[in-house]
């Protein structure tokens, strides 16, 4: 066997691999979570603005993401950063803040040229950590065991090695070789987290990559569906199966694992772009009934777009001007819709029922 994981894995095998990585079970599984995404971009297709889901579950999966690496903040903290002054958020939520702006770099990117390049991955990673430090270049990268600190894999060393690898998976998943788009998920996604090609980001890197990559193969219209709150759930399966493609080529675990992940989450999230319809048409009729001198589409799918708002959210949206924004706010306040709260000098409203649904457990 060609690996020792104290030496950096430079014969890291090229892609597509060698295994057999289409069996009965695999393909079954495909068929099934393919099935899940279907449903999950037709239902978010009935919400009369998609842009409705993209701040909440976005923010949902930075937050996710980040927590795998011990990033952590409150999801109330990163709900309020999007309606405060910047210069208010902490250097935590900022950092997860990054993650959020990092997949939006990317999912324009993919959307204009409909190609993952090299270069956008340099991005994405630029944009997580605010460095410009590239592809490593120096010697040192390694991942060790948490509880033992003994070293389980040292990556590809040598920018001229990373950036061949890099091309290899680059050109793997724009062609249209290699089978069902999922499948080829969890290859490429395994290979990106082998090549480790940067010093820091690489593990909310990769899993910005799934959606980009499932966002160019029209698997779904927005970025909505992310795996790292199952990865959370099942760290240590994540991690032995990545591990067992590499110590003993077993790709059919690591497969069926991340094909499950898609099945589960795409059902997970299907049921709350559900929740969210129900919950925006159940508050348009409440607010027609209670207060319809301001009723507005417009106004309601506003308060919709994030867990909290504004009074600037609605005057530069056109909806109203500060006086009459400020009065349709409070009016909602008074039907019990928003909750004002005070930060500083401003105040912000928070959706309550739009902020319990992402607080309760799915």
């Amino acid at each position: 066997m060609s690996f020792a994981p104290k030496q950096p894995y430079n014969n890291l095998p090229l892609l597509p691999p060698k295994a057999d990585i289409e069996t009965k079970a695999i393909f079954k599984k495909a068929i099934s979570a393919n099935r899940a995404l279907a449903e999950l971009k037709g239902a978010s297709r009935l919400l009369p603005n998609q842009n409705i889901l993209i701040n909440t579950l976005a923010l949902e999966e930075a937050r996710d993401s980040s927590a795998i690496e011990n990033i952590v903040t409150t999801r109330d903290k990163l709900f309020r950063a999007l309606a405060t002054d910047p210069r208010r958020i902490d250097l935590t939520t900022k950092e997860v803040l990054n993650y959020r702006k990092a997949l939006w770099l990317g999912f324009k990117e993919v959307q204009k040229k409909s190609f993952i390049s090299t270069n956008i991955l340099i991005d994405i990673q630029k944009e997580l950590i605010s460095n410009n430090a590239g592809i490593r270049k120096l010697p040192g990268t390694v991942l060790e065991n948490e509880l033992t600190g003994e070293i389980i894999y040292t990556p590809p060393l040598g920018e001229s090695v990373i950036r061949t690898l890099l091309k290899n998976l680059e050109d793997y998943l724009n062609s249209d070789l290699g089978g069902d788009p999922l499948i080829k998920m969890a290859i490429f996604h395994y290979q990106f987290e082998s090549i480790h090609p940067f010093y820091d980001g690489n593990d909310r890197a990769g899993r910005i990559i799934n959606v980009l990559y499932l966002a160019m193969n029209n698997l779904i219209d927005l970025p909505i569906l992310y795996l790292s709150g199952y990865i959370i759930k099942n760290k240590n399966s994540y991690y032995r199966y990545l591990r067992e493609v590499t110590y003993k080529q077993n790709w059919e675990d690591w497969i069926l694992y991340m094909l499950n992940a898609v099945e589960v989450t795409a059902i997970e999230t299907t049921q709350k772009v559900n929740k969210i319809k129900t919950l925006l048409e159940e508050t348009v009729l409440e607010v027609k009934e209670k207060l319809p001198k301001i009723y507005s589409k417009e106004l309601i799918e506003m308060i919709f777009h994030q867990v909290y708002c504004n009074i600037n959210f609605l005057v530069e949206n056109k909806i109203a001007l500060r006086k009459t924004a400020s009065k349709y706010l409070n009016a909602l306040v008074s039907i019990d819709i928003l909750k004002p709260e005070k930060i500083g000098k401003e105040v912000i409203f928070l959706n309550r029922k739009l902020y319990k649904l992402f607080k309760d457990k799915k």
